[in-house]
Protein backbone atom coordinates (compact mmCIF):
# COMPACT_ATOMS: atom_id res chain seq x y z
CA UNK A 1 0.00 0.00 0.00
CA UNK A 2 1.01 3.34 -0.85
CA UNK A 3 2.39 5.24 1.81
CA UNK A 4 0.48 9.17 2.76
CA UNK A 5 2.38 11.43 4.18
CA UNK A 6 1.03 14.16 6.24
CA UNK A 7 0.39 17.42 4.73
CA UNK A 8 2.37 19.31 7.14
CA UNK A 9 5.13 16.77 5.13
CA UNK A 10 4.38 16.80 1.72
CA UNK A 11 7.26 18.25 -0.73
CA UNK A 12 4.88 21.03 -1.84
CA UNK A 13 4.14 22.21 2.00
CA UNK A 14 7.54 21.71 2.53
CA UNK A 15 8.76 24.16 -0.71
CA UNK A 16 5.93 26.85 0.70
CA UNK A 17 7.20 26.96 3.94
CA UNK A 18 10.61 27.58 2.63
CA UNK A 19 8.74 30.48 0.75
CA UNK A 20 6.98 31.55 3.45
CA UNK A 21 10.04 31.77 5.57
CA UNK A 22 12.35 33.42 2.85
CA UNK A 23 9.71 36.23 2.28
CA UNK A 24 9.34 36.59 6.19
CA UNK A 25 12.87 37.14 6.63
CA UNK A 26 13.20 39.25 3.72
CA UNK A 27 9.93 41.76 5.10
CA UNK A 28 12.29 41.54 8.16
CA UNK A 29 15.54 42.91 6.93
CA UNK A 30 13.66 45.02 5.03
CA UNK A 31 12.08 46.61 8.19
CA UNK A 32 14.83 47.17 9.63
CA UNK A 33 16.88 48.43 7.42
CA UNK A 34 14.00 50.92 6.49
CA UNK A 35 14.29 51.97 10.31
CA UNK A 36 17.91 52.31 10.34
CA UNK A 37 17.70 54.48 7.12
CA UNK A 38 14.71 56.65 8.47
CA UNK A 39 15.15 60.36 8.07
CA UNK A 40 14.78 62.52 11.55
CA UNK A 41 13.93 65.97 10.87
CA UNK A 42 14.72 68.57 13.71
CA UNK A 43 13.72 72.15 13.16
CA UNK A 44 15.72 74.62 14.71
CA UNK A 45 14.36 78.42 15.58
CA UNK A 46 16.48 81.44 16.31
CA UNK A 47 16.11 85.16 15.69
CA UNK A 48 19.04 85.89 13.59
CA UNK A 49 18.82 86.93 10.00
CA UNK A 50 20.20 84.94 7.70
CA UNK A 51 23.29 87.36 6.63
CA UNK A 52 24.35 87.01 10.03
CA UNK A 53 27.17 85.07 10.99
CA UNK A 54 25.36 83.19 13.89
CA UNK A 55 23.51 81.42 11.11
CA UNK A 56 26.07 81.02 8.46
CA UNK A 57 29.21 80.21 10.32
CA UNK A 58 27.94 78.32 13.42
CA UNK A 59 24.31 77.14 12.65
CA UNK A 60 25.03 76.24 9.52
CA UNK A 61 28.17 74.71 9.68
CA UNK A 62 27.09 72.75 12.72
CA UNK A 63 23.32 71.59 11.13
CA UNK A 64 25.87 70.29 8.21
CA UNK A 65 28.27 68.52 10.28
CA UNK A 66 24.92 66.62 12.19
CA UNK A 67 23.60 65.64 8.46
CA UNK A 68 27.13 64.21 7.67
CA UNK A 69 27.98 62.37 10.54
CA UNK A 70 24.55 60.91 10.99
CA UNK A 71 24.99 60.00 7.11
CA UNK A 72 22.51 61.53 6.35
CA UNK A 73 19.37 59.99 9.01
CA UNK A 74 19.20 63.71 10.51
CA UNK A 75 17.67 66.70 8.67
CA UNK A 76 18.39 70.05 10.48
CA UNK A 77 15.93 72.57 8.90
CA UNK A 78 16.87 75.75 9.79
CA UNK A 79 14.55 79.15 10.53
CA UNK A 80 16.34 82.46 11.34
CA UNK A 81 14.96 85.78 11.50
CA UNK A 82 11.91 84.30 14.62
CA UNK A 83 9.88 82.67 12.03
CA UNK A 84 8.92 79.87 13.71
CA UNK A 85 9.52 81.16 17.22
CA UNK A 86 9.59 84.71 19.13
CA UNK A 87 12.86 85.54 19.95
CA UNK A 88 11.75 85.81 24.23
CA UNK A 89 9.52 82.46 23.69
CA UNK A 90 12.07 79.81 21.80
CA UNK A 91 13.30 78.50 24.75
CA UNK A 92 9.96 77.75 25.97
CA UNK A 93 8.91 76.88 22.72
CA UNK A 94 11.81 73.93 22.91
CA UNK A 95 10.57 72.87 26.13
CA UNK A 96 7.27 71.86 24.61
CA UNK A 97 8.26 70.68 21.54
CA UNK A 98 6.76 73.44 19.29
CA UNK A 99 10.61 73.48 18.10
CA UNK A 100 12.74 70.33 18.15
CA UNK A 101 15.92 72.88 18.67
CA UNK A 102 16.24 76.72 19.53
CA UNK A 103 18.85 79.43 20.12
CA UNK A 104 17.60 82.61 22.49
CA UNK A 105 19.92 84.95 24.84
CA UNK A 106 18.91 84.25 28.55
CA UNK A 107 18.27 87.79 29.18
CA UNK A 108 15.20 87.67 26.58
CA UNK A 109 13.25 86.06 29.46
CA UNK A 110 13.57 88.34 32.85
CA UNK A 111 14.05 86.11 35.85
CA UNK A 112 14.24 83.05 34.12
CA UNK A 113 17.88 82.04 33.67
CA UNK A 114 18.90 83.83 37.13
CA UNK A 115 21.97 82.37 38.12
CA UNK A 116 23.19 81.99 34.32
CA UNK A 117 23.00 85.61 34.06
CA UNK A 118 25.50 86.06 36.85
CA UNK A 119 28.17 85.74 34.26
CA UNK A 120 26.97 88.68 32.13
CA UNK A 121 28.37 91.30 34.74
CA UNK A 122 30.84 93.48 34.75
CA UNK A 123 34.40 92.50 35.31
CA UNK A 124 34.02 88.46 34.01
CA UNK A 125 34.45 88.40 30.58
CA UNK A 126 36.73 90.43 27.70
CA UNK A 127 35.87 88.67 24.88
CA UNK A 128 33.20 85.83 23.38
CA UNK A 129 35.62 83.24 23.54
CA UNK A 130 35.75 83.88 27.37
CA UNK A 131 32.60 84.41 27.90
CA UNK A 132 31.37 80.87 25.93
CA UNK A 133 34.34 79.38 28.20
CA UNK A 134 32.95 80.71 31.28
CA UNK A 135 29.21 79.66 30.84
CA UNK A 136 30.05 76.09 29.97
CA UNK A 137 32.06 75.21 32.54
CA UNK A 138 29.43 76.36 34.82
CA UNK A 139 26.98 73.99 32.97
CA UNK A 140 29.40 71.59 33.31
CA UNK A 141 30.14 71.96 36.62
CA UNK A 142 26.51 71.40 37.95
CA UNK A 143 27.10 75.26 39.12
CA UNK A 144 23.71 76.37 36.62
CA UNK A 145 22.49 73.62 35.47
CA UNK A 146 19.37 72.95 37.21
CA UNK A 147 17.89 75.88 35.08
CA UNK A 148 17.60 74.37 32.07
CA UNK A 149 16.29 70.56 33.19
CA UNK A 150 13.54 70.68 30.89
CA UNK A 151 15.62 70.45 27.97
CA UNK A 152 19.00 69.01 26.48
CA UNK A 153 21.04 71.54 26.46
CA UNK A 154 23.41 71.34 23.70
CA UNK A 155 25.72 73.86 24.20
CA UNK A 156 26.51 77.80 25.89
CA UNK A 157 27.27 80.82 23.63
CA UNK A 158 28.16 84.19 24.67
CA UNK A 159 28.51 87.73 23.00
CA UNK A 160 31.74 89.55 23.69
CA UNK A 161 31.39 93.01 25.34
CA UNK A 162 28.41 95.23 25.06
CA UNK A 163 29.20 98.81 24.59
CA UNK A 164 27.09 101.75 24.02
CA UNK A 165 25.89 102.90 20.11
CA UNK A 166 24.20 106.18 19.66
CA UNK A 167 23.61 108.86 17.08
CA UNK A 168 25.16 112.49 17.64
CA UNK A 169 25.43 111.64 21.28
CA UNK A 170 28.52 111.17 22.68
CA UNK A 171 28.99 109.16 26.14
CA UNK A 172 32.25 109.43 28.18
CA UNK A 173 30.60 109.54 31.52
CA UNK A 174 27.62 108.32 33.48
CA UNK A 175 26.28 111.78 33.59
CA UNK A 176 26.09 112.04 29.06
CA UNK A 177 23.45 108.83 29.64
CA UNK A 178 21.10 110.77 31.51
CA UNK A 179 18.30 111.87 29.75
CA UNK A 180 18.51 108.78 26.97
CA UNK A 181 16.86 105.98 25.84
CA UNK A 182 18.94 103.26 25.18
CA UNK A 183 18.14 99.75 24.50
CA UNK A 184 18.76 97.48 26.52
CA UNK A 185 19.48 93.27 25.87
CA UNK A 186 19.10 92.24 29.25
CA UNK A 187 18.11 93.36 33.22
CA UNK A 188 21.62 93.13 34.45
CA UNK A 189 22.89 95.77 31.39
CA UNK A 190 19.45 97.62 31.76
CA UNK A 191 20.26 98.12 35.71
CA UNK A 192 23.56 99.08 35.31
CA UNK A 193 21.94 101.93 32.06
CA UNK A 194 20.13 102.96 35.00
CA UNK A 195 22.03 103.28 38.06
CA UNK A 196 24.43 105.34 35.45
CA UNK A 197 21.50 107.86 34.98
CA UNK A 198 20.06 106.12 31.45
CA UNK A 199 16.42 105.24 30.88
CA UNK A 200 16.66 101.37 29.39
CA UNK A 201 14.15 99.94 27.48
CA UNK A 202 13.56 96.15 26.47
CA UNK A 203 13.05 95.87 22.57
CA UNK A 204 13.81 92.25 20.82
CA UNK A 205 16.64 92.85 18.17
CA UNK A 206 14.95 92.91 15.32
CA UNK A 207 12.54 95.76 16.61
CA UNK A 208 16.02 97.87 17.14
CA UNK A 209 17.15 98.93 13.41
CA UNK A 210 12.85 100.93 13.05
CA UNK A 211 13.17 101.93 16.60
CA UNK A 212 16.26 103.77 16.07
CA UNK A 213 15.36 105.40 12.67
CA UNK A 214 11.85 106.49 13.85
CA UNK A 215 14.14 108.27 17.11
CA UNK A 216 12.12 105.65 19.97
CA UNK A 217 15.94 105.49 21.19
CA UNK A 218 18.53 107.79 20.98
CA UNK A 219 21.40 104.68 21.06
CA UNK A 220 21.41 100.63 22.20
CA UNK A 221 23.46 98.60 24.13
CA UNK A 222 25.03 95.61 22.47
CA UNK A 223 28.44 93.93 21.31
CA UNK A 224 29.80 94.54 18.25
CA UNK A 225 28.93 91.70 16.30
CA UNK A 226 25.05 92.74 16.97
CA UNK A 227 25.54 96.19 15.73
CA UNK A 228 26.69 94.59 12.28
CA UNK A 229 24.76 91.67 12.19
CA UNK A 230 21.26 94.02 12.38
CA UNK A 231 22.50 96.68 10.26
CA UNK A 232 22.63 98.96 13.23
CA UNK A 233 25.85 100.82 11.72
CA UNK A 234 24.40 102.04 9.55
CA UNK A 235 22.58 103.95 11.83
CA UNK A 236 24.83 104.76 14.40
CA UNK A 237 28.08 106.92 14.34
CA UNK A 238 29.12 107.42 17.54
CA UNK A 239 30.33 104.38 19.67
CA UNK A 240 31.35 103.95 23.77
CA UNK A 241 34.26 100.77 23.90
CA UNK A 242 33.12 99.89 27.58
CA UNK A 243 32.70 96.19 28.61
CA UNK A 244 30.39 96.69 31.07
CA UNK A 245 28.65 93.23 30.71
CA UNK A 246 28.45 90.16 27.95
CA UNK A 247 25.36 88.24 26.52
CA UNK A 248 24.64 84.67 27.55
CA UNK A 249 22.70 82.72 24.76
CA UNK A 250 21.87 78.77 24.87
CA UNK A 251 21.53 76.11 22.26
CA UNK A 252 18.89 73.67 23.93
CA UNK A 253 17.25 70.98 22.25
CA UNK A 254 13.69 69.28 22.92
CA UNK A 255 14.06 66.39 25.58
CA UNK A 256 11.94 63.58 24.28
CA UNK A 257 12.99 64.55 20.80
CA UNK A 258 16.45 63.80 22.17
CA UNK A 259 15.14 60.66 24.11
CA UNK A 260 13.34 59.31 20.54
CA UNK A 261 16.62 59.37 18.88
CA UNK A 262 18.52 55.66 18.83
CA UNK A 263 22.04 55.60 20.78
CA UNK A 264 24.07 56.42 17.22
CA UNK A 265 22.47 59.06 16.55
CA UNK A 266 22.31 60.28 20.10
CA UNK A 267 26.02 60.18 20.09
CA UNK A 268 25.99 62.19 16.75
CA UNK A 269 24.30 65.20 18.97
CA UNK A 270 26.53 64.95 21.75
CA UNK A 271 29.68 64.71 19.60
CA UNK A 272 28.61 68.09 18.45
CA UNK A 273 27.61 69.98 21.59
CA UNK A 274 29.46 70.98 24.69
CA UNK A 275 32.91 72.72 25.12
CA UNK A 276 34.01 72.44 21.35
CA UNK A 277 31.03 73.89 19.64
CA UNK A 278 31.48 76.42 22.72
CA UNK A 279 34.89 77.26 21.74
CA UNK A 280 33.90 77.42 18.11
CA UNK A 281 31.21 79.85 18.33
CA UNK A 282 33.38 82.38 20.60
CA UNK A 283 36.03 82.32 17.52
CA UNK A 284 33.00 83.46 15.66
CA UNK A 285 31.90 86.32 17.79
CA UNK A 286 35.02 87.52 18.01
CA UNK A 287 35.94 87.99 14.24
CA UNK A 288 32.50 89.52 14.09
CA UNK A 289 33.33 92.09 16.58
CA UNK A 290 36.47 93.23 15.27
CA UNK A 291 35.43 92.88 11.77
CA UNK A 292 32.00 95.24 12.41
CA UNK A 293 34.52 97.48 15.06
CA UNK A 294 37.03 98.04 12.11
CA UNK A 295 33.79 98.71 9.28
CA UNK A 296 32.80 102.08 11.59
CA UNK A 297 36.25 103.36 12.24
CA UNK A 298 36.56 103.28 8.00
CA UNK A 299 33.70 105.12 8.23
CA UNK A 300 35.10 107.49 10.03
CA UNK A 301 32.19 106.75 13.47
CA UNK A 302 33.54 108.76 16.64
CA UNK A 303 35.14 106.32 19.29
CA UNK A 304 35.65 106.56 23.05
CA UNK A 305 37.23 103.69 24.83
CA UNK A 306 36.73 103.32 28.53
CA UNK A 307 38.02 99.86 28.43
CA UNK A 308 38.64 99.44 32.45
CA UNK A 309 35.08 100.57 34.04
CA UNK A 310 34.99 98.92 37.41
CA UNK A 311 38.71 101.37 38.13
CA UNK A 312 37.63 103.99 36.19
CA UNK A 313 36.25 106.71 38.88
CA UNK A 314 33.45 107.83 37.58
CA UNK A 315 31.63 104.52 36.16
CA UNK A 316 33.47 102.20 38.97
CA UNK A 317 30.20 103.58 40.88
CA UNK A 318 27.21 102.78 38.90
CA UNK A 319 28.84 99.40 37.72
CA UNK A 320 29.25 98.24 41.10
CA UNK A 321 25.90 99.47 42.25
CA UNK A 322 23.74 97.51 39.29
CA UNK A 323 25.97 94.80 40.03
CA UNK A 324 24.95 94.29 43.45
CA UNK A 325 21.56 95.49 42.52
CA UNK A 326 21.58 92.06 40.52
CA UNK A 327 23.03 89.88 43.09
CA UNK A 328 20.04 91.29 45.52
CA UNK A 329 17.10 90.69 43.06
CA UNK A 330 18.22 87.29 42.61
CA UNK A 331 19.02 86.46 46.58
CA UNK A 332 15.31 87.46 47.07
CA UNK A 333 13.92 84.69 44.93
CA UNK A 334 15.71 82.45 48.07
CA UNK A 335 18.67 81.64 45.29
CA UNK A 336 22.55 81.79 46.15
CA UNK A 337 23.84 84.22 43.43
CA UNK A 338 27.09 84.83 45.24
CA UNK A 339 27.93 81.28 45.52
CA UNK A 340 27.56 81.51 41.53
CA UNK A 341 29.46 84.90 41.33
CA UNK A 342 32.17 83.57 42.82
CA UNK A 343 32.85 80.11 40.52
CA UNK A 344 32.08 82.38 37.67
CA UNK A 345 34.90 84.23 38.92
CA UNK A 346 37.03 81.13 39.16
CA UNK A 347 36.01 80.84 35.93
CA UNK A 348 36.72 83.56 34.46
CA UNK A 349 40.07 83.19 35.79
CA UNK A 350 40.50 80.16 34.14
CA UNK A 351 39.16 80.81 30.82
CA UNK A 352 41.14 83.91 30.26
CA UNK A 353 42.53 84.32 26.85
Amino acid sequence: MRKILPLSLTPLSITLAAVLALTGCSQSNESTTANNDAVTTLRFSHFWPATAATHTEIFEPWARKVEAESDGRLKVEIYPSATLSKPDATYDATAKGTVDIGSQLQGYTNGRFPLTQVAELPGLSNSATQMNCILQTLYDDGVISSEYDDTHLLFMMGTGPGGMHTVDKAIRTPDDLKGLRMRRPSAIAGDIIESAGGTPVGLPATDIYTSLQRGVLDGVSLPWDATGSFRLIELTNTHTNIPFYSSAIMVTMNKDKYDSLPDDLKKVIDDNSGKAMAASAGKVFDAEDAKYMAEAKAKGDTMIDILDPLNDPQWKGPLEAGTQKYLNNVAALGLDPQAVYEKAQEASAACKV
